[in-house]
């Protein structure tokens, strides 16, 4: 696929997920990035702030099925991954497939289930595959989660590991409407609409096959530059020296940074990667990777703002040169 053209789908993307879902294109951007790098996203966010629809949105544009889960304390492991079943009439079991089979997987408050389903969950999120009864089975590509977490209720939730958070590539907030303009055209938007659910009629913009030459594209053609690399090394070394950090980002958050980078390269028409696209994706990727310390943690101290301040203390490569 040319670049020209891998540009141009992005933007059809884009273009026909804004036509549904009103906030900031920035956001949409950075989980298109996450979608065409392979990675999963965590929201974490009030209810009702259309993180559903993006979600769907994202999935039907390209071509891809979706299945939602809504998690509940006495959620069962087999409910996501599957189970099998007798079947009298042949005398054999065969698999009943759980909501897991699919291309786009919307996980609900994901920090309602319990911890034995969340590891099911971390399993697939890490190895794209389910082991049930010793058997292990492939999911389809391409396959990314979706998940969501409520940060203001607490009762009744099983707080998520930090190996599962390490997960997820990206952690975003959709926000609130920003403008009276925004909350506005929400509401114009169903009137004229006249249906609650806007993707019902909702048609692909770009094939799964398509979607999928566009990920090789971002794996394979988007350079680089060792200073660029540095770069990233060098603020993820930096998570680990804060001193209200008490563990920093793992590598994994640097795999994080490049392959998310080498996506928002790809959606500008560029075939290398600038470190204005790490320092764009960089606390998204970052900060829920870092444990503070118990004193900070009371304080209730930002991640974010740590990483912030991390950004603007690692110098910035001046020269890098485009492939």
């Amino acid at each position: 696929m040319r670049l020209e053209d891998a540009r141009a789908s992005c933007n059809t993307i884009m273009k026909q997920t804004l036509g549904l879902y009103v906030g900031d294109e920035l956001l949409v951007r950075k989980i298109l990035a996450a979608v065409l790098s392979n990675g999963h996203v965590l929201f974490e966010d009030n209810p009702g702030l259309g993180k559903t629809l993006l979600s769907k949105t994202i999935a039907l544009s390209i071509d891809c099925r979706f299945s939602r889960v809504q998690c509940t304390p006495d959620l069962l492991p087999a409910d996501i991954i599957g189970t099998k079943v007798w079947n009298a009439k042949d005398g054999s079991f065969e698999l009943l497939k759980g909501p897991v089979f699919t291309n786009v997987l919307l996980v609900d408050e994901i920090n309602r289930s319990p911890p034995k389903t969340q590891s099911a969950i971390l399993e697939v999120m890490e190895e794209r595959q389910v082991t049930i009864e010793g058997e292990t089975y492939w999911c389809e590509e391409p396959f990314f989660v979706l998940a969501t977490q409520n940060p203001i209720e607490y009762e009744g939730t099983y707080p998520l590991p930090e190996a599962q958070i390490d997960r997820f590539m990206l952690k975003l907030s959709t926000g609130y409407p920003r403008t009276l303009d925004e909350e506005k055209l929400i509401v114009w938007r169903r009137i004229e609409g006249k249906k609650d659910d806007p993707t019902r009629d909702l048609k692909p913009v770009i094939s799964t096959r398509d979607f999928r030459a566009l990920q090789r594209v971002v794996e394979n053609d988007i350079y680089i530059d060792d200073v660029v690399v540095k770069y990233i090394a060098e603020i993820v070394r930096e998570t680990r020296e804060h001193p209200q950090v008490e563990v920093g980002s793992s590598p994994r958050g640097s795999l994080a940074l490049l392959k998310a980078s080498r996506a928002l390269a790809l959606m500008d028409g560029r075939d290398f990667v600038t470190p204005d696209d790490i320092k764009t994706l960089a606390v998204d990727a970052l900060a829920h990777r870092l444990i503070l310390k118990v004193e900070d943690v009371m304080k209730r101290v930002d991640e974010r703002k740590i990483v912030k301040k991390i950004l603007d203390t690692v110098s910035v490569p001046k020269e890098y040169h485009p492939k």
